[in-house]
């Protein structure tokens, strides 16, 4: 059996050599996600035999050969796959790291391309690139906007509430609602320690941890984040029009972000449901807000599997690699 396989990216007559990734860890949700939409991606893409998926020698070997490994494991075989990667010194290749291990590490660049007007560019320098939290996108895409313009004190108490479909809770979780087992509906993380809140906190620019309240529902995929305000304890009592205002300054021009129309008791919205991203890179950012009751709701959709997994990790690739948006 052959230590690798390449995929071949398609050719256009161009006799440039493409770019080669490694997915470590592609049988998981996150990565056949990623490999899906490498298919026909101008990448190359390198596979390891099963046989060898475990053996360090054989994996170094492999990764020597590509240009960047996207990582797709459980935190420690994530720390275990860097250790490696940094032993073979300026050689190695760029990575990218789909695991919790390095979301808050000073010296690895966050990928959430869309969180400061400077961040895409700190990804395509990077050499080390941590792929965000599903949760933490769409909280931080509606929260550190609104904090860097001074209408969200850093300390604010803030309440993060979200639902997400079950594709995101692992291979037990997907298992035990495809057999029919699970419940319609749960609350979890109520211990207060979700793995997600150390980004969520830090790159929301806030100073006190918020409290975090996810769910699950009994579908596949799609995702709700939203956070209530009462807009009369905010510092200038800023309206629904000044948030949204805030959220569209900051992602004007961007291809994945959008900020939807303020809803409020003129527009009469009130609905919004989780699966209208699905399959796509897109998150949408929405402002109910009420006027006379001095409140409002942030909320963001996306696709747990999309922008809040894979389809985010094909978009921090591409900025590594120095390749164009899809």
């Amino acid at each position: 059996m052959s230590l690798t396989e390449t995929t071949k990216a398609p050719t256009t007559g161009a006799t440039k050599k493409p770019a080669t990734v490694f997915v470590d860890g592609g049988s998981g949700t996150t990565g056949l996600g990623i490999n899906e939409r490498l298919k026909q991606s101008d990448v190359a893409v390198k596979t390891i035999a099963d046989d060898k998926r475990k053996d360090p020698a054989a994996k170094k070997a492999l990764m020597e050969e590509v240009d960047l490994v996207i990582l797709c494991l459980p935190d420690d075989a994530a720390k275990e796959t860097v250790a490696l990667i940094d032993s073979m010194g300026p050689s190695g290749p760029k990575v990218l790291d789909a695991s919790t291990a390095y979301r808050v590490a000073p010296d690895w660049a966050y990928g959430f391309p869309e969180l400061t007007p400077d961040q895409a560019g700190k990804i395509k320098a990077a050499k080390k690139v941590s792929n965000p939290g599903c949760y933490p996108t769409g909280a931080i895409a509606l929260l550190r906007p609104i904090v860097d313009a001074g209408l969200l004190p850093h300390d604010y108490p803030i309440t993060v509430n979200a639902v997400s479909g079950y594709s995101g809770g692992g291979k037990s979780m997907i298992a035990s609602f495809e057999d029919g087992t699970a419940p319609s509906f749960e609350l979890y993380g109520l211990g207060f320690e979700h793995k997600h809140l150390p980004e969520m906190q830090l790159y929301s620019n806030l100073t006190r941890r918020p409290i975090f309240i996810p769910s699950v529902g009994n579908y596949r995929q799609g995702m709700l984040v939203s956070v209530p305000l009462q807009l009369d304890t905010l510092p200038g009592k800023p309206s629904g029009a000044d948030l949204q205002a805030a959220l569209a300054k900051r992602y004007a021009g961007s291809k994945y972000v959008s900020v939807m129309p303020l809803q409020n008791e003129a527009t009469k919205g009130g609905k919004l449901e989780p699966e209208a991203l699905n399959e796509t890179n897109m998150l949408e950012l929405h402002v109910f807000a009420s006027d006379k009751y001095h409140q409002a709701v942030l909320v963001a959709r996306l696709d747990n599997l999309g922008k809040g997994a894979s389809g985010a990790a094909v978009q921090n690739m591409r900025l590594m690699l120095g390749l164009p948006e899809e």
